[in-house]
């Protein structure tokens, strides 16, 4: 009887319209990826039918197949909206088991965590405070609202012409009088807290080709040491510093002094701070003495103000002091036979034997994608095709309604003998 046969095909025709139907629904999805119903025919089992003589009695749904192809990516601009192009998942903490979606879209909750609108938790690897990620296991992620630790300044580095046509100083150098310096400039200088306090570097000419350098400190200038000497050849090029040791000023390279100020993180008084000033740079020639390059090398402590992720899933935090600190890295976990995973719902899915272990390692390693930050992975849904397919559908459950009714008016005709 062909109503067995026709009733499968009605039942396969309306799951094949379920899926599209399905798809069509998730079309805009984030991280969707589009099933494909697959059929397969049924036979019975019968010892004493000949093989040439087998009947099929209908069809049957043998599974739902994802379609794991690349969405497109869109640009949204917003900081933790990120997109995986190429292979993998990312890992999620559900209460502590861990499940995988393509749906990048997450944002940090009250308590600083990076999750996505189900409050399941980005994993990856953690960062510590200096900003050093550690790869060895994945945690979930979140973002620290700590200030950044405060650099303390080392270095100085400061380029200067000084104008070989200036007079030759004869009196004895006074920090308050600016008619015993040719030159200077100041610069703020940070401890260990993130405090700061004014260095000036001044330059008096002794003779031409040969400068007497000086460093005061303070707000106005409170003291001040004599660095020693700095010199220049005929082409107007340093070629040489002569520290004054005497004053404890040491140079360990040419075109440095190292000396020290007072550690203003010290309410005693007691310590002091070193730091070296770099003059790398420095030329005499016959024009109008300025300062020509000036950096030092401490920063005051910082705010977080944003982050950014990199393709190799990077998270780094930027400071209103204008630092930047790794803050973790997100991981991606790739699979032997995607589709053996089981879907959840919720844009995620589950481990299975069938899907294999997770392989859990950076963006862009080996079969693992790259990440693109302030960005989404559109569903892969193909819109035309689907609708294509809608129709197709339904032609196949119309055919499979027409068996019924031609089996029906057959058995009328025997019914009327």
């Amino acid at each position: 009887m062909s109503y067995q046969q026709a009733l499968s095909g009605l039942g396969a025709a309306s799951s094949d319209l379920d899926v599209i139907g399905n798809n069509i629904a998730n079309s805009n999805t984030v991280g969707f990826k589009q099933g494909s119903a697959q059929f397969a025919d049924m036979y019975a089992n019968s010892m004493a039918t000949a093989v040439s003589n087998q009947i099929g009695i209908g069809t049957r749904l043998s599974e739902v197949q994802q379609q794991f192809s690349q969405g497109t990516i869109t640009t949204t601009n917003q900081a933790l909206d990120v997109a995986i192009n190429g292979n993998g998942f990312y890992q999620l903490s559900n209460n502590g088991s861990v499940v995988y979606s393509r749906n990048g879209v997450f944002h940090l909750d009250d308590s600083g965590k990076i999750v996505n609108s189900s409050g399941l938790q980005l994993m990856g690897y953690a960062a510590d405070s200096s900003g050093v990620v550690n790869s060895a296991s994945t945690v979930p992620l979140s973002v620290p609202t700590a200030n950044i630790q405060p650099n303390v300044t080392k270095t100085i580095t400061a380029a200067f012409n000084l104008n070989s046509q200036d007079t030759n100083q004869t009196l004895n150098f006074d920090p308050t009088n600016g008619n015993t310096y040719n030159e200077s400039t100041s610069v703020d200088v940070y401890d260990t807290l993130g405090g700061t306090q004014k260095v000036s570097v001044y330059f008096t000419k002794t003779e031409t080709g040969s400068w007497e350098a000086y460093a005061g400190y303070g707000d106005p200038v409170s003291k001040s040491t004599d660095l020693g000497a700095v010199s220049f050849d005929t082409t107007g090029t340093l070629t040489g510093t002569a520290a004054n040791t005497a004053g404890g000023v040491t140079s360990a390279n040419k075109g440095q002094f190292t000396f020290t100020i007072p550690n203003g993180a010290d309410p005693t008084g007691n310590t002091t701070q070193t730091l070296t000033l770099d003059l790398t740079g420095t030329t005499q020639y016959g024009a109008k003495s300025g300062i020509t390059n000036l950096h030092q090398d401490g920063n005051p402590t910082g705010e977080l103000t944003g982050f950014t992720v990199g393709t190799d899933g990077m998270l780094t935090g930027n400071y209103s002091n204008g630092s930047t600190k790794a803050l973790g890295q997100i991981a991606i976990a790739n699979f032997n036979n995607q589709n053996g995973l089981q879907n959840l719902g919720g844009n995620v899915y589950a481990q299975t034997a069938a899907s294999g272990a997770a392989q859990v390692a950076v963006p862009g390693s080996t079969n693992h994608g790259t990440l693109q930050g302030g960005a989404v992975e559109n569903s892969n849904v193909d819109l035309t095709s689907e609708l294509v397919n809608l129709i197709t559908a339904q032609r196949n459950y119309q055919a499979n309604a027409q068996t019924i009714k031609t089996q029906q008016t057959v058995d009328q005709t025997l019914i009327n003998l």
